[in-house]
């Protein structure tokens, strides 16, 4: 089975038992709060905050019912999960809730079918985490001349982990500083990550083709219980 695969009768588990569990119950999606609107939801759940590893599911709302169109392994946060709206910043928490996923980008190419805005990465590409720049938690090019260096991910550095990603809207479009920047869902690196959601490098190339913004696809990042939990959101 090649990485990120998930047998159909896996995926059938994910949409008939309650995680954890074993009881039959709706779809993750349908027992969840809000699912953002659209007609597309990842989820992302580690079995609680310490976690470092989980699950990401891909599902699509087809005749008003949410099934599972792919799933694959999951690497979080080195220190596990945070509640989003309570994050700080160098925590290497992922934060949780529900977010957008604005656009794209890679060092690599493009999966074929890829419908989502895909922004290359060049030489200069950096994206900024200085909190007092006035280009934090956003991709420069070059890197803005307040955002210190020490303070930014020159992105063309992370070959592996930035091959493909997804942009997170995590304090994204209004920005509260100190409270973290540059979350993304990506392929994964050697271990776990500093705050972002990573998955096999097959399954983020699956995810793009699959991922139709017009459909208006969420990512819910949450536990299994608890005040993190997936459901809340």
């Amino acid at each position: 089975m090649r990485p990120g695969a998930a047998p159909a009768a896996v995926l059938a588990l994910l949409s008939l038992f309650a995680l954890g569990t074993g009881r039959p119950s709706a779809p993750l999606p349908d027992r969840m709060a809000d699912t953002g609107g659209g007609t597309q939801l990842i989820t992302a759940v580690a079995a609680g905050t310490s976690s470092t590893s989980g699950t990401v599911t891909w599902w699509d709302l087809r005749d008003g019912r949410w099934v599972a169109a792919g799933s694959a392994p999951a690497r979080f946060g080195a220190k596990g999960l945070a509640e989003g709206t309570a994050r700080r910043q160098g925590t290497d928490t992922t934060p949780t809730g529900l977010y957008g996923m604005p656009y794209a980008f890679g060092i690599e190419a493009a999966p074929r079918g890829t419908a989502y805005a895909y922004r290359p990465v060049r030489q200069d590409s950096w994206w900024c985490q200085d909190d007092d720049s006035r280009s934090y938690n956003r991709w420069t090019e070059p890197r803005a001349a307040d955002c210190r260096a020490a303070e930014a991910e020159h992105l063309i550095g992370f070959r592996a982990q930035y091959a493909h990603a997804l942009v997170v809207d995590f304090n994204y479009h209004r920005p509260v500083r100190g409270r973290g920047a540059g979350i993304f869902l990506h392929v994964n690196g050697r271990g776990a990550t500093a705050g972002c959601v990573s998955v096999p490098k097959d399954a983020m190339r699956r995810i793009l083709r699959w991922a139709d913004p017009a459909r208006e696809p969420h990512i819910a990042i949450g536990t299994t219980g608890g005040r993190t939990a997936i459901t809340r959101y």
